[in-house]
Order: structure tokens, then sequence, then C-alpha cells
């Protein structure tokens, strides 16, 4: 069983004067060592990933000729659109393309980021046929590539972007062909990528930099705004998985990718005590917080930090707010901790 505690200094009969984060939920992985006897596995043509014993990392080929394929970590719960997450990782590609298969002259993405692990292994899921790929929340990076219908050719300029879809397939956010979001990733240059998802506003945002210089910030992805996102307020996504995915095109008569790169010094963090408060109410000390579904959450105190006391019932996690009180609160100063458990 996992815990973690969430700290709440306050005085009695006066508001809460600090808060401190939980240390949450992290997975994070440098390639030091071998990976693979360290959780994480491969789904599909291991060919496509190889760890580096020399520089420490991992190498990926991209291929949509290849069926789906990821390298995946588990994350032990289930992130919606109503839990924050933090992820951050090295980029750097070598090289990226469209046209390397007969015909499909258009470009199909490489992805970085959190999906449901048995929807993306699903013999029907098809991140190349429109509402086949369900529940994902990943960095996109579509190269240069181009459509020709009859006479006529469109480009399509190189374009990342981090992209929702709904627990459906069928809504999505943002929409990437907004031009908005050009930007091309430059070849063999570290690219660090932060992104950071507030659940209490339903934003997202997305940074590239190198060498601590901010190389693109596209706008946020706001997903209950409809001018920048495809979902409704019904509409969610269940992810479970850290994931390095290479996409097949097969079902897409247009689109391809071939792409080589490497991923190092990455990192995933989803706190399970979100938006943190204390107060007094009618003489009753409260902390209030957004939880996680099913985690197990009690409300501690300490007047000397010697010891702790439960001075709370411990509750299931509703993935919405949750209030622990303590109703007999000492006169003078006390401390106040949420502790949270995965069973």
């Amino acid at each position: 069983m996992q815990e973690i505690r969430s700290f709440l200094p306050a005085l009695a009969g006066l508001v809460l004067i600090a808060v401190a984060p939980a240390r949450g939920v992290t997975l994070s992985e440098d390639f030091s060592a071998n990976p693979l006897t360290n959780g994480w596995s491969v789904v599909g043509d291991i060919s496509l990933f190889t760890w580096d014993t020399t520089n420490r990392n991992l190498r990926i080929t991209w291929d949509s000729t290849r069926t789906n394929s990821y390298f995946h970590h588990p994350l032990g719960l289930t992130v919606t659109r109503h839990d924050d997450f933090q992820i951050e990782f090295e980029l750097t590609m070598e090289d990226c393309l469209s046209g390397h298969e007969p015909g499909k002259t258009g470009p199909l993405q490489i992805g970085i980021g959190l999906l449901n692990l048995a929807d993306a292994t699903s013999a029907d899921f098809g991140r190349a046929t429109y509402g086949g790929a369900p529940n994902l929340a990943e960095f996109n990076y579509f190269p240069y590539g181009y459509y020709t219908f009859g006479q006529d050719i469109f480009p399509s300029d190189p374009t990342t972007v981090f992209d929702f879809v709904s627990s459906s397939g069928f809504a999505y956010a943002p929409t990437f062909f907004d031009p908005f979001y050009e930007f091309e990733l430059p070849t063999n240059q570290v690219v660090h990528v932060t992104i950071h998802y507030t659940a209490r506003n339903q934003s997202l945002r997305l940074t590239l930099s190198t060498n601590q210089v901010l190389l693109y910030q596209p706008p946020a992805v706001v997903l209950n705004d409809p001018a920048s996102s495809g979902f409704s307020a019904g509409d969610d996504f269940r992810v479970d998985a850290f994931s390095i995915s290479s996409y097949s095109s097969y079902g897409d008569p247009f689109s391809s990718v071939l792409g080589h790169g490497t991923v190092d010094n990455l990192m995933v963090h989803v706190p399970p005590v979100q938006d943190l408060k204390g107060a007094f109410s009618n003489q009753v000390w409260q902390a209030q917080f957004r939880s996680r579904s099913n985690w197990l959450y009690t409300l501690e105190r300490t007047v000397d930090w010697s010891a702790w006391t439960d001075v709370s019932a411990t509750l299931t996690g509703n993935a919405t707010n949750l209030f622990l009180l303590d109703p007999n609160p000492p006169t003078g100063q006390a401390f106040y901790r949420v502790r949270a458990q995965m069973p």
C-alpha cells in the first residue's frame, strides 16, 4: 500500500496560513539501467525500441509500416480530465518524414504520452482512422507532408501539438489542422518538452525549450472551451499508462511516418491530493481537496511534531471534492496533514 502525506499547517481559531503540496505519484526514468528490468514493457514490434547502453537513453524508430507498437509503463491508476498531471521528457529527433509508403504522402504523427493500454492494444485500435483511437492524452508531432487529389496538391506543414482524444474516440482537442499550431521540431538537438494539465480550469500548457531557451509555446488547450476544444461537458478520457508510441498507418490510404530519435529523462507526476485547503467551519476544522477514485484519505493532526493522530474517519476518494473533519480541534497551535493511501 502506497502512502502519501500532504501538510496543512494551521493555528486554531485562525485561518489557514500555509499549504504544502503532496509528493504525488511519480514515474521517473533516466535510462541509466535497462528499463525493461524496471517496469517497462513492449507491445508490438520490439525492434523499434532499443536501450542505448552507451548514451543511456532510449532509441526509437517510428515506422507506420509496422504494427501499433508501445514502449510503455503502467501508472498504477487511471487519469481523467478531472486529474492534474505533469509530463516532462527530453526528445532528440534525428529525422522524421512522411511519404515513405507508396502513395501515402500525408503526415502521420509520432506519439509520446498517456493512453489506455487495453484500448491501445485492442485489434480495432487505429490512430490513423477517425474514431478508432479512444482514450489518449499525448504529445504528437506531424512532419511535413502533402495530399494529392486529382491534379491538386495540398501541403501539410509540420505540426507539434498535445492532443486529447475522448473515451468515445470522436472528440479531439485541439484540432491540429489549425495553422497556429505549426512548428517544426529541430533535428539533432535536445528539446525539453514540458506539459502541465490543471483540472481545476481544464487547461493544458505545452512548452518546448532547448538549453533553457523557449522554442515554442502554443496557446493553452482548454477542454471546457469550445473555441479551443472539440470536447463537450460529457466527454472524458481515461488513461492508465505512459507510452512512447509508433502508430501503424493501416486503414489510412493517405498518411505515413518514418522517424528516428531518442527519449531521455522523463517524468510523469499525478498528485493524489489536489487543490488542498483548510479552514474552520462552525468550530470544526476541515480539510477540503479534490480526491482520486478509490484512494483512501485520513486527516491527521499534531501539536508538537512528535506524534501524529488520526482525527477523521478514513474516506474513499470520489474523484471530486472531499472533506475531512476534525470535530475537536485543540485550543492552541496545531498542524494537519492528509494521508493518502493507494489500496
